[in-house]
């Protein structure tokens, strides 16, 4: 099986950017095994601007540009040192992969990138994607990794994408605001109504909120990958996921 995971901000660092090292640990610990398993598995992993808030002191997101793609910079050394560290004690390689719109958006690109992807896999590489934040500006921005592990489970032609975020899955509403709120486990098809169902933005450090990770799961369900949104606070959940058990909201994809 071809596993691509997301995993937010929310999940890797802490509120203050610093690095949640009990998450962080576990999930890659759990993401070597289901390697030494036999499935393949690509990483699309948040967190540069927020672990370089952290790394250089500064009082929270930056608003301004410069200072998110100079946070950008020393938070993406930090991310790919940590995953390079943690994998390697499990004999597992990582690769990185930063992308902008542009390396999605043009043909040429686009087949570099494929062909990158498909020959890490092959030579058993584990690759860790981000959008390049220290370059990508609003032109040529995917604009979230919500939307970048959407691009990346259909150009790998994954059999699941699976979303860790601060939240359990979707809901009837929002849980934060309506105690009332219920969790919907299974989504067969993506009507407007579930879309309705997206509301605002995520945490204060992420780009994400449930709209975006709605659009995931319409452009990978078309290509028939199912997606599940499930919390990050315990990675150890892939292992259910992935044996089909029920956790969090599964989206069903359409029949190849």
């Amino acid at each position: 099986m071809c596993i691509v995971v997301k995993v937010g901000t929310s999940t890797l660092a802490h509120p203050t950017g610093r690095l949640n090292i009990r998450h962080v640990e576990e999930l890659v610990k759990v993401l070597s095994d289901l390697k030494n398993a036999g499935h393949e598995v690509v990483l699309v992993s948040s967190g540069a601007i927020g672990m370089g808030v952290g790394k250089l002191n500064l009082p929270g997101k930056p608003a301004d540009m410069p200072t998110k793609q100079a946070a950008a910079a020393v938070g993406q050394c930090e991310l790919m040192y940590t995953y390079d560290k943690l994998f390697a004690q499990y004999n597992h390689t990582v690769a990185q992969i930063l992308l902008t719109g542009e390396d999605i958006d043009h043909a040429d690109r686009r087949q570099n990138f494929e062909n990158t992807i498909y020959r890490l896999l092959e030579l058993g590489a584990l690759p860790v994607i981000n959008e390049n934040d220290t370059v990508a500006t609003a032109e040529i921005k995917v604009g979230d990794n919500d939307t970048l592990g959407g691009i990346v489970a259909c150009t790998v032609k994954a059999d699941l994408l699976v979303l860790l975020s601060d939240i359990d899955g979707l809901y009837t509403a929002d849980p934060r605001k309506d105690p009332s709120a219920t969790l919907i486990p299974v989504v067969e098809e993506i009507t407007p109504e579930v879309e309705a169902l997206g509301g605002g933005v995520g945490s204060g450090l992420g780009t994400g909120g449930m709209a975006t990770k709605l659009r995931a799961a319409k452009m990978v369900t078309e290509a028939g990958c199912d997606m599940i949104i499930a919390n990050g606070e315990a990675p150890s959940l892939l292992y259910d996921i992935v044996e089909g058990k029920p956790v969090g909201t599964r989206f069903k994809g359409k029949d190849r």
